[in-house]
C-alpha cells in the first residue's frame, strides 16, 4: 500500500517562538495530516531523506536556503512559497534571496488579497490567497470595570509599539487602560515599554503570555489595537475577529487586505493622536464601537479554520502530490 505523501514545512520559527511563523507552520502541519504525512522543520538540507514530495517554505529570505536547495535537488517536485509581512512588504523588493525564492516557488500563497499588488506582474499568476483562521471564541458580554485596549506582538520595530506607549499618554478616557502583550525582541523597546508602564498609569505592559491566556485577553478586551508598519495578514487581527473584538489598525496594505478598504477603524502608521483619538471615539461613542464590531463580524467567515482548511487542502489536492518508492 502506498504511503501518502510526505509534505516538509520548513519555518524559521518553532514552538519557543510562539510567534506568526510558528502559528501558520503548526496550524497548516494539523490541516495536511489528514491527507499527508507531514514534518516541520527549520531548514532542509540536501541528503535529508526521505525527500519530501511537497516542501512548504514560510518567508522568502529567511527560508531561501531551503527552498533553492530543494529546487536544485528535485526540480521536478513543487513547492509552495507562504510570504508573509516583511517578505511581501520589504524583502522581496531589496534582497536578492528573497526574489530567488519567488521565482524558484511552483507556487505563491498570500494571506490577504492586497498583497497581489506587491508580486511582480508575471508571478501574480502562480499566487492563491489563502486567509488564516482561528477557532471561534465566544465574545465578552459581562461588565468591564476597564476599557481595555489590548496591543498583541512581540516589541520590535515592525510593530511599531512605541506609538501604542506614546497614545497612552494622550488618551483622556477615564476607564481606558492599554495593555501590551508580547516579549522584548528588542531590549530597547523593552526598556522603553518599561519606562512608560512606569510613567503612564493607563499603560502596562505584561510581557510574553501564552497563547490561550493571550486570547483570552483578548477576548475580554474593548477593542485591539495593530500599529504595524508592514503586516502580510496578522494573525492577531483574525483572533480579534473571531472574538467579537473590533480592530484599531494602521492604514497600511495589509491591514486593509484584511479588513477591507471600507473599514472605519484605520489610523495613519505612526500617528500616536489619530490612535488616541480613535480609542477615545470607541470608548466614548456606542455607535462608533458597534459598527467596528459589525464590519469586523463581516469577515469572519474569511477566518474560519474550515474555510482555511479547505482552501489549503484544495491546492494541495491540485499539485496531483504522489509519493514514490525511491527518493
Amino acid at each position: 500500500m502506498a504511503k501518502p505523501p510526505l509534505v516538509c514545512i520548513v519555518s524559521p520559527a518553532l514552538a519557543p517562538a510562539n510567534n506568526g511563523n510558528w502559528q501558520s507552520a503548526a496550524r497548516w502541519a494539523r490541516f495536511l495530516r489528514s491527507r499527508c504525512r507531514v514534518q516541520v522543520i527549520q531548514q532542509w538540507r540536501p541528503g535529508a531523506a526521505p525527500a519530501p514530495d511537497l516542501l512548504i517554505a514560510l518567508h522568502a529570505r529567511r527560508s531561501a536556503d531551503s527552498l533553492a536547495a530543494f529546487h536544485a535537488a528535485h526540480p521536478d517536485r513543487p513547492t509552495i512559497l507562504l510570504l508573509t509581512g516583511t517578505d511581501l512588504y520589504r524583502d522581496i523588493h531589496v534582497d536578492t534571496a528573497a526574489k530567488g525564492s519567488l521565482a524558484c516557488a511552483t507556487h505563491l500563497v498570500l494571506l490577504q488579497d492586497a498583497g497581489i499588488d506587491e508580486l511582480p506582474p508575471p508571478l501574480r499568476g502562480k499566487a492563491t490567497v489563502i486567509y488564516q483562521s482561528a477557532p471561534s471564541l465566544k465574545p465578552w458580554t459581562a461588565p468591564r470595570r476597564h476599557a481595555d485596549i489590548a496591543m498583541i506582538g512581540h516589541l520590535r520595530d515592525e510593530k511599531d509599539p512605541v506609538t501604542f506607549m506614546q497614545a497612552a499618554a494622550l488618551v483622556t478616557a477615564p476607564r481606558a487602560r492599554l495593555l501590551h502583550i508580547g516579549g522584548a525582541l528588542d531590549p530597547a523597546l523593552g526598556a522603553q515599554a518599561q519606562a512608560t508602564q512606569e510613567q503612564v498609569p493607563r499603560y502596562r505592559w505584561l510581557g510574553a503570555l501564552p497563547r490561550a491566556q493571550t486570547r483570552q485577553r483578548l477576548r475580554r478586551s474593548h477593542a485591539m489595537a495593530l500599529c504595524s508598519r508592514m503586516e502580510g495578514g496578522a494573525n492577531v487581527i483574525i483572533e480579534a475577529v473571531t472574538s467579537g473584538v473590533p480592530v484599531l489598525a494602521s492604514d497600511i496594505s495589509g491591514n486593509r487586505g484584511m479588513l477591507g478598504a471600507d473599514y472605519a477603524g484605520y489610523f495613519p502608521p505612526g500617528d500616536v493622536v489619530a490612535l488616541a483619538r480613535l480609542i477615545d471615539r470607541s470608548i466614548a461613542d456606542p455607535a462608533y464601537h458597534a459598527l467596528l464590531r459589525a464590519q469586523c463580524a463581516a469577515r469572519a467567515v474569511l477566518f474560519a479554520p474550515a474555510t482555511e482548511r479547505a482552501a489549503l487542502l484544495d491546492l494541495v489536492d491540485n499539485l496531483g502530490l504522489t509519493s514514490p518508492d525511491t527518493t
